[in-house]
């Protein structure tokens, strides 16, 4: 027989004992949707975090006191928490750095601010942040209408702001032009609205579009106390200009800081992107848990195949005997029957692989990311239900294919 003709005596055995398969077809879809669903969620969930850390630049770093809440470990001691950046070190350090490359300052005034336009306002849950000029486009954000702080206004910390597109769509009903030229409150404070930014979606269960930015002075003279830090983030020209800007700076901000040549670093160099390796490299953990689980459903779904397919080689024993008699060879029907217990893998691992990125998509969408499909996990899972097939129609196929054709004939 052609490959084409088993496929569809596959086709017909799993018809005839439908209840059967469907339920070894459900245990290999289980498997296979774990499989998919775990790894696809974990790699959107990993793009999407690289997505909003990459708009730091790919070839830039900031600079922060030591012991912050992403780092603190030295050689097994918890390390010293660095004193904050103050104002005048953050802006000292901006204007003597002169490797080439940009710096930025910011400083995140309050995470809960209410902001209120007429009658319509905010649950607590803004972030209303003060930069500087080089902040956009260190953060890589557009602006959709209106146009960006300028110098003056930043130098002067005039109540000018740039707001998140979610403010627009609570404020003023979704639409930017509305929002551009109004007055805003933001706690007491009042601020024009000048910009509104393209919408970047959330990142680690925070909104990047629940946002007010205004000037940096603005957020300083309101907010600002003697323990309050300030951010700095330096971006190099060039991949190739990194290592060098990163060395410039250290050397820069220990003067800046007074500290004496035997004295550590009591502040640290963090990359945009170490945060994303960090998750990447721990996620294979995740990954290694979510192949195991898929591998024992999968195990117990051959179990379940391989008894079907013996029942069937029972069942059809005399069926067997009749093809031998008109010709069959050993080959023919361990293939014949081999095809039938693939087919039944592969039907469900259709349904498993569909049903697993359905499942993935609809959780990395409640993370805020975006749509992902898994090209490398639905081939691994294709070749997953192959072996699965062959694992588990082998013995039985053997044993159909040994069978004496003068007995199978005379088998009741």
């Amino acid at each position: 027989m052609g490959f084409l003709e088993n496929i569809k005596v596959a086709l017909g055995a799993v018809r005839s004992n439908l209840l059967r398969s469907i339920l070894t077809v459900m245990i290999i879809a289980v498997g296979i949707m774990a499989l998919i669903g775990i790894l696809t969620a974990i790699d959107t969930a990993i793009y999407s975090f690289n997505d909003n850390f990459s708009s730091l630049g790919a070839n830039s770093f900031s600079i922060r006191p030591t012991g912050g809440r992403a780092s603190g470990n030295r050689r097994g001691r918890r390390a010293k928490r660095g004193d904050p950046i103050t104002y005048k070190q953050a802006t000292k350090f901006k204007e003597v750095f002169d490797y080439p490359g940009t710096v930025s300052i910011y400083m995140t005034g309050t995470r809960n601010a209410t902001v209120k336009y007429g009658n319509e306002k905010t649950n607590p849950n803004i972030r209303l942040t003060g930069i500087d000029e080089n902040y956009l486009n260190m953060r890589g954000l557009e602006l959709e209408v209106g146009r960006a702080l300028s110098l003056t206004e930043i130098q002067n910390g005039n109540n000018r702001a740039i707001i998140g597109k979610d403010l627009v769509d609570l404020l003023f009903k979704g639409k930017p032009d509305k929002a551009l030229g109004q007055s805003i409150s933001v706690g007491n404070l009042k601020y024009k609205v000048i910009g509104i930014l393209v919408s970047k979606g959330s990142s680690m269960n925070q909104s990047e579009d629940k946002v007010v930015l205004v000037p940096l002075l603005s957020v300083k003279n309101y907010y600002g106390t003697g323990k309050t830090n300030y951010s700095i983030n330096v971006a190099a020209n060039s991949a190739e200009d990194l290592e060098g800007a990163e060395s410039a700076a250290i050397g820069l901000f220990r003067n800046i800081r007074n500290l004496r040549l035997s004295q550590e670093n009591d502040f640290e160099m963090r990359m945009s992107d170490g945060l994303v390796s960090f998750l990447k490299e721990n996620t294979v953990t995740l990954r290694m848990g979510a192949i195991i689980i898929g591998l024992i459903t999968l195990i117990g779904a051959a179990i379940g195949l391989m008894n079907i397919m013996l029942v069937s080689v029972t069942e059809r024993t005399r069926e067997i005997g009749i093809t031998k008699a008109l010709g069959a060879t050993r080959r023919n029907i361990l293939i014949q029957f081999l095809t039938e217990a693939i087919v039944i893998c592969q039907i469900g691992g259709i349904i498993g692989i569909i049903l697993g990125i359905l499942m993935g998509n609809v959780v990395t969408y409640f993370l805020g990311g975006n749509f992902l499909m898994p090209w490398l996990w639905i081939g691994v899972g294709v070749a997953t239900c192959m072996i699965v097939g062959l694992f588990s129609g082998l013995y039985p196929a053997l044993k159909a294919s040994r069978l004496d054709p003068i007995e199978s004939l005379r088998y009741e």
